[in-house]
């Protein structure tokens, strides 16, 4: 398979904060870049060399991508896999392919496939009824959580149930689509593991990261995690396996409960660069992001080299613009800390706009500079 050389264009379903990052590294490396994405302002069309407004099914917009690209990646899952149909048909490099993007956009597809693979996730089963949630809950131990099969991220299409009327009512609410019910696991923490796999079958990953989120939304990742080297070595294993069996080509993520005992059960997957990756933009010499063009552009991955001991990552959501503009010259006192904003023109509870990353030489103390630096922020 041949490397497309510089000059060539990536195309990009998706414009938010992954395909804004995508597009910088892919111009970094003298690409140029074309992106589809339904908001006229979407971060990745303020950098982007051809921007096409349109839905992500919509015929003429994808064949003026197709027209316009030489190889063709995602920003993220929920993208119909119908909309890769006009690649296919030219020849286009899909990276990653079909497979991966039909298996990941569907959680019984993704359960099933890890599952498939000898790795274990917490219990589940699909639901595709009412009386199923129902039963499916009591077969689960009456506790559990409904989370619908597509489309869900961020907390968003998921239910904590604890009765049968509970489960039928969540089941009902999310529109009787079909959906997974999860046993609960008492996790001792959430990781995450960073992996980049290329054209030639070649896996890459970074040091395992330790995620805490608050409402369902990632707020702190650390890295390295602080777990056992045992259990960091199989869910590095893990995620390479994974790769391998959805072929694929780019970078990913695959998220994990660490159990008291320090066994891991695979929790997700993301087909594409991830949030808890973002501090690698700061703290590897490849990042998620670059590591993600190589891969769709044909070039051999490259090991990950951490420019620094440990590192830290946290979100800022529109949360923090709610008491007025924050105050950035706050970060003046945290040179270990640096900002990223997103362009996106409005703040709303809930919306990611930016991140800081930090480093130092323990994963504690980058933790703390992180949540000091956002808590300087708060407008007064």
């Amino acid at each position: 398979m041949s490397v497309l050389k510089p000059g060539s264009t990536l195309g990009i379903l998706g414009g938010g904060q992954l395909g804004r990052y995508m597009a910088m590294a892919a111009q970094s490396r003298g690409y140029r870049v074309a992106v589809l994405d339904p908001q006229e302002d979407a971060p990745a069309h303020q950098v982007a060399n051809t921007t096409i407004v349109a839905a992500y099914d919509d015929p003429a917009a994808l064949l003026r991508l197709a027209e316009s690209c030489d190889a063709v990646t995602f920003e993220f899952e929920n993208v119909p896999a119908t909309s890769l149909e006009p690649f296919a048909a030219r020849g286009i490099p899909m990276r990653p392919g079909a497979k991966a993007l039909a298996s990941c956009q569907d959680r019984i597809l993704e359960k099933t496939l890890v599952n498939a693979c000898g790795i274990a996730t917490a219990p589940w089963k699909p639901v595709h009824s009412a009386r199923e949630a129902s039963d499916t809950l009591a077969e689960l131990g009456g506790d559990g959580i409904l989370k619908t099969a597509r489309s869900g991220y961020d907390g968003k299409g998921q239910a904590r149930v604890r009765s049968a009327a509970e489960a039928e009512a969540a089941f009902a609410k999310f529109g009787s689509v079909p959906c997974v019910m999860e046993g609960l696991v008492p996790f001792l923490m959430e990781c995450s593991v960073l992996a980049a796999r290329d054209v030639h079958g070649r896996c890459e990953t970074y040091p395992v990261c330790e995620n805490t989120h608050a409402d369902h939304i990632l707020d702190v990742t650390i890295c390295p995690a602080r777990v056992s080297e045992a259990s960091a070595r199989a869910m590095r294993a893990r995620t390479a396996r994974i790769a391998e069996e959805l072929e694929y080509v780019g970078h990913l993520a695959v998220e994990f409960f660490v159990l008291p005992d320090g066994e891991v059960l695979v929790n997700e997957i993301a087909p594409r660069p991830h949030n808890s990756g973002h501090l690698t933009i700061d703290t590897a010499l490849n990042s998620q992001f670059e590591q993600h063009v190589r891969c769709a552009m044909g070039w051999p991955v490259v090991p990950y080299e951490s420019i620094h001991t440990a590192s830290a990552m946290a979100n800022l959501l529109g949360d923090l613009w709610e008491g007025g503009e924050p105050q950035w010259e706050k970060l003046a006192d945290f040179p270990e800390v640096r900002l990223h904003l997103y362009g996106k023109a409005s703040a709303r509870p809930g919306r990611k706009m930016g991140h800081l990353t930090s480093w130092a030489q323990t994963p504690t103390e980058a933790e703390r500079l992180v949540r000091e630096a956002r808590a300087a922020l708060v407008a007064r």
